[in-house]
């Protein structure tokens, strides 16, 4: 599941995930595993549980399979839950940067498997710190436009300490937050009457660069690869696409 970017609701994201519905399953159940483990399975104590299964439940996860998480991660089926999170750094076409973050029970393995899609679809890996100093964690909160304006959301948020309301592919927005102020701010627009679609902790670039359409197609073309690995939970970039570039990139997957 990609990060930080507009380009994850184009037409030609929304393809890709689903004609990998299976696998986009298998990692949000991690997901939900991973928080029932940490925080438990009540969920008025566990917020980033919460948000774990509102994410799956968005993407029409079926419920007993999110049941069944919740009692695996939190350890009420007597079975062992054991994910490290692991972060890698690298270089895509151009010189895109790329946060790549694993969540997986077998670290050589996602090693292995970063390293080499890397090397095979124009990538390259970086130096820890190299590429990570130019990313902040924020609270990342995703509102459907279709039955809100940006006007609307951004009075239920202010006061609970939003930071910024923004655009988000096309007709959605964007909630960004400081991530102790995330579940606040959720809290606000849930009071608000205002639907959210996920609400994640995420790396977000403190500089964008703007990209062409052939270099957003080998970006995406490197992404679509790493994605492919069960061990890879997350990837974030710093690459932005202009209104021509967007419009330019969906004609041709129209």
């Amino acid at each position: 599941m990609s990060g930080h970017s507009k380009w994850a609701t184009t037409k030609h994201k929304k393809a890709i995930l689903d004609s990998r519905r299976a696998k986009s399953f298998a990692k949000l159940i991690k997901n939900i595993e991973v928080a029932a483990k940490l925080g438990g399975a009540d969920l008025s104590g566990n917020p980033t549980l919460v948000d774990a299964i509102q994410k799956a439940k968005k993407t029409s996860v079926p419920n007993e399979n999110i049941d069944r998480a919740v009692k695996r991660g939190a350890g009420l089926t007597g079975e062992s839950i054991e994910y490290t999170t692991i972060m890698y750094e690298g270089y895509g076409p151009n010189g895109v940067a790329l946060l790549i973050e694993c969540l997986t029970d077998n670290k050589n393995r996602a090693a292995a498997e970063v390293r080499t899609t890397m090397s095979r679809n124009g990538g390259t890996m970086a130096d820890p710190g190299s590429v990570a100093y130019n990313f902040h964690r924020k609270g990342v909160i995703v509102v459907s436009g279709e039955n809100t304006t940006e006007d609307d959301v951004m009075m239920a948020v202010l006061e609970a300490g939003a930071e910024e309301v923004q655009p988000h592919g096309g007709t959605d927005f964007e909630v960004i937050t400081d991530p102790s102020d995330m579940v606040k701010v959720r809290t606000a627009l849930q009071e608000a009457g205002i639907d959210y679609e996920s609400a994640d902790a995420e790396f977000v670039p403190t500089l964008k660069v703007e990209v062409d359409a052939a270099t957003a197609r080998k970006v995406f073309h490197l992404i679509d690869a790493l994605e492919d690995s069960d061990d890879v939970q997350n990837i974030y970039s710093n690459f932005d696409l202009t209104p021509e570039v967007q419009a330019e990139l969906e004609a041709a997957d129209a």
